[in-house]
């Protein structure tokens, strides 16, 4: 039995550290769990992450950041995710396609439709079975980030608040599938309440291991 979970959340909410510890607590489980990221996890996709994030004097256009993310989207699904579904495995993904509604669709104004057209073509039609939502104000979350700014960091806070209430309406409208999380918790509280999600979900404990993909 696979399991995709998938981690979302704005800048500075500590979701890439919350998947990290979900990781790790599965290995310790001894089950076949692999942990990877967008935009990234394969070469290609790590080539367009740091030209999607770099702060380069090149602006990019929001219309080639959507198709930029999806090309990651595709070759992460194709040579990472897409495999170790078929084998069983346990997936955590640091982002996925809500990601690109929220900040593309929300923050950037982009056709909604068209980015679900687009997701679930770079996706396969692939969906997670539970999304974990870290949930904090952008003024909080930016305020995490000193000195560590790229090219989304540096977006004004109505592109970050826009962005937040996206994934407010994105979480609302499948609350069977997303876990909202209060990412002002103290992060052990935050690692225990998805545990306790997710440990429901968990296929049968086995001796393979995996490896974070990058």
């Amino acid at each position: 039995m696979s399991l995709f979970v998938v981690f979302e959340g704005g800048e500075g909410c500590g979701k890439s550290t919350q998947a990290r510890v979900l990781w790790r607590r599965l290995l310790e489980q001894n089950m076949p769990v692999i942990l990877t990221h967008e935009p990234g996890g394969t070469v290609l996709g790590n080539k367009v992450g740091r030209a999607l994030k770099g702060k380069g004097e090149s602006p990019i256009s929001p219309e080639a950041e959507l198709f930029l993310f999806a090309a990651s989207r595709a070759q992460l699904v194709t040579e990472v995710i897409q495999p170790a579904l078929q084998e069983g495995r346990i997936v955590i993904c640091d982002r996925f396609s809500y990601s690109t509604l929220a900040y593309q669709g929300y923050g950037r104004g982009l056709n909604l439709p068209t980015i679900e057209m687009l997701n679930g073509l770079a996706a396969q039609d692939i969906e997670p079975n539970i999304v974990i939502f870290l949930d904090l104000l952008p003024e909080q979350g930016l305020a995490r980030k000193p000195g560590l700014q790229d090219r989304f960091e540096l977006e004004a806070l109505s592109f970050h608040r826009r962005v937040r209430e996206g994934y407010l309406k994105l979480s609302a409208s499948d609350p069977d599938r997303w876990l909202v999380v209060d990412a002002t918790l103290p992060e052990k509280k935050i690692s225990e309440i998805i545990w306790g999600k997710v440990s429901q979900l968990v296929p049968s404990p086995c001796h393979r291991k995996g490896e974070p993909k990058h």
